[in-house]
């Protein structure tokens, strides 16, 4: 496992992440918002320093939310419309007890 140095754009945000391979520029992730929801992400850069002990190079990314994950769909109109419950026969309808499948 490599331990990586996430850098998160949207959040404004770092954190260290254990990864089996270290994601390209371009590549997306998934990762957990602060708000606990997972979200993808797009790798914006990947470099690496030298660490303060011995000759290692730890990577870091900067990543940010892949465009139109972090988006909330917004009813139009009164909000007592989205809520309205008047077509749900119409949106799903069970055909009945099923019969045991017969081998």
């Amino acid at each position: 496992m490599i331990e990586i140095e996430v850098q998160n754009e949207t959040h404004q945000s770092q954190e260290r992440i254990r990864f089996a391979a270290v994601p390209r520029i371009g590549e997306g992730i998934r990762l957990r918002a602060p708000d606990g929801m997972w979200a993808s992400y797009d790798v914006l850069d990947v470099w690496y320093q030298k660490a303060e002990f011995g000759d290692v190079w730890m990577p870091y990314l900067h990543v940010r939310i892949t465009p139109g994950e972090g988006e909330t769909i917004t009813p139009l109109g009164d909000e007592d419309e989205a809520h309205d419950l008047s077509g749900e026969h119409e949106f799903a309808t069970l055909g009945g007890e099923h019969e045991p499948f017969k081998i």
